[in-house]
């Protein structure tokens, strides 16, 4: 498979950069009230295999992953749900 795009340009650096950085994707997740919900999902998510980086916004009722590939929502369902907190799915 060739790196270089239809109009000739090469797309490496790009997916290099991509690649290194992550995916980041913002889940909604209800039900967080304090600073301990906040450690409990970091600690929790952050356990999962692939997962670079969690920052957990309880205010705004939001939880950005930063994984090394595209993340698997049902996983990250299953673990937020667990932890006692409903993720209700990818924020707009």
């Amino acid at each position: 498979m060739s790196c270089c795009t239809p109009d000739g340009s090469c797309s490496t650096a790009a997916t290099a950069a991509t690649a290194a950085e992550g995916v980041t994707t913002v889940y909604a997740v209800s039900g967080m009230t304090c600073g301990h919900c906040e450690a409990t999902l970091t600690e929790e998510i952050g356990a999962l295999d692939g997962v670079r980086a969690v920052e957990v916004d309880r205010g705004a009722g939001r939880v950005s992953v930063t994984t090394v590939g595209e993340p698997d929502d049902a996983l990250l369902a299953r673990v937020v749900d667990d932890a006692g907190y409903e993720l209700t799915g990818r924020a707009v």
